[in-house]
């Protein structure tokens, strides 16, 4: 994830540093930059697009789609209301693909920058930062769940809660400090792309489980109650945040239009649209199995409800941890490139400096993020609870940004104010005011909970 880099934005920093800022603040080390440039000139075909689209927008997340489904009242409200969200997911992608041709930026945070304006996108920044760090939460609190069962298949006679070293926590922390801690403080994670492949297979066997589960399920899966109708028409908003926790790439997904071969809107939203219809049924297909298979008794973690002695679910739940383990230092980094890139710009360092200073403020920034993280997921008891915060920030960034994004593109044209036009920035203010409203009632409504709990 770049930082912006436009000069006026860097204080003393001339435009004859652009390279030495690029060296302090990119992914890959700088004897890569090569290989990335001829790899970029040569551009991503559309199919290509489609599976990095795909492997961006499925992740863990997925656990929770049956117990969304629980909460919205049933599978007729649940896949209702996915079908209705796609709709604005997908326009938002293409929005965002518009938008960052206009502005000629090739990252989320540099288009909204350019579109909406220095503190819209220093906003976009910080709320990054903060959704980055929340998943990061999340994933220590999965790893936990999913070592819990494993552990308890390895150990019949119910030792665990009696020994010290099978407890959770020292589970979490070990695997914590021994993996993914020395995983995130390195500069280069250009380990990404086998990331990226263990995620996909992981997240498709997990649903080919969960449906073979349902057509075939065990003895011991009983279902609890199966609900066909909401309590209540607000209740179907508590499955809104594990929605747009599920299907938010859209951060990931402007460099991936820049990467294209074709730059184009019309082949861009062919990919977006074939991209998220394959992610609605993966969610679909595990959210309806799960969810039939359990009933109201599913849990936060659809994992967590099947018997730890399951052969083919333990294996679910290692593919899950390795995922995890891999994706934390990933998300980790592009937190740490936002914080970087705002404390740099604030601080108006001259180059020589924050080139000196990088390694040990990327160390300092790496062990407090971890150790918050780490803390903090030791003592929420279930992801549900981080999700439902996360995701109502998911929702800036799939509706509010790509919103007030088209409105200020349409509204900087001064010619041609067709009916068109007038019907894109109606579109624009519809998507402000839905997201503004999902991020609102999703964020008190979890609030509440938590304080209610």
């Amino acid at each position: 994830m770049a930082i912006n880099t436009d000069v006026e934005d860097w204080g003393g920093m001339g435009s004859t540093d652009s390279g030495e800022r690029a060296w302090l603040l990119q992914s890959p080390s700088v004897d890569s930059v090569p290989h990335i440039q001829t790899e970029r000139s040569s551009g991503v075909s559309s199919i290509g697009a489609v599976f990095i689209v795909v492997n961006a927008a499925l992740g863990a997340g997925l656990l929770n789609f049956p117990a969304a489904f629980s909460m919205a009242g049933g599978v007729t409200a649940g896949v209702m209301l996915q079908m209705f969200m796609l709709i604005f997911i997908i326009s938002g992608l293409v929005i965002l693909g518009y938008c960052s041709q206009v502005s000629n930026e090739s990252t989320y945070q540099e288009v909204v920058r350019a579109t909406c304006g220095q503190v819209t996108g220093i906003l976009c920044e910080v709320a990054i930062a903060i959704y980055t760090f929340g998943t990061c939460i999340a994933f220590f609190i999965v790893i936990g769940d999913q070592l819990d069962r494993l552990i308890e298949a390895a150990d019949p006679e119910g030792l665990g809660p009696h020994l010290w070293y099978m407890d959770r926590k020292f589970t979490i922390s070990v695997t914590a400090v021994l993996v993914i801690l020395p995983l995130s403080i390195p500069k280069e994670i250009g380990f990404q792309k086998y990331a990226s492949a263990i995620s996909v297979m992981g997240t498709w066997y997990v649903t080919i489980v969960v449906i073979i589960k349902y057509i075939w399920p065990d003895a011991n899966d009983m279902p609890g109650y199966i609900p066909v109708s909401s309590t209540s028409w607000t209740a179907v908003f508590n499955a809104m945040p594990t929605i747009c926790f599920g299907f938010q790439c859209h951060v990931s997904c402007v460099p991936v239009f820049n990467s294209m071969t074709r730059k184009e809107i019309k082949p861009w939203g062919l990919v977006v649209t074939l991209s998220m219809i394959i992610c609605l049924f993966v969610y679909i297909g595990t959210g309806v199995c799960g969810f039939l298979t359990f009933g109201s008794s599913v849990k936060q973690d659809v994992l967590m409800s099947y018997p730890p002695n399951d052969i083919a679910v333990a294996i679910a739940r290692a593919f899950i941890v390795i995922c995890v383990i891999t994706s934390y230092p990933i998300l980790h980094f592009c937190g740490r490139a936002v914080i970087e890139g705002l404390w740099l710009r604030f601080q108006g360092e001259q180059v020589e400096v924050c080139v000196r200073r990088e390694q040990r403020r990327r160390i300092l920034q790496t062990l407090v993020w971890f150790i918050v993280t780490l803390v903090l997921a030791l003592f929420i008891p279930d992801i549900g609870r981080v999700i439902s915060l996360i995701g109502g920030l998911a929702a800036c960034f799939i509706f509010v940004f790509p919103g007030l994004c088209l409105m200020q593109a349409k509204l900087s044209e001064t010619d041609n104010r067709s009916t068109s036009w007038h019907g894109m920035v109606i579109f624009g203010v519809v998507m402000v005011t839905l997201g503004a409203f999902i991020f609102g009632l999703t964020t008190s409504n979890s609030i509440y909970q938590d304080v209610k709990t």
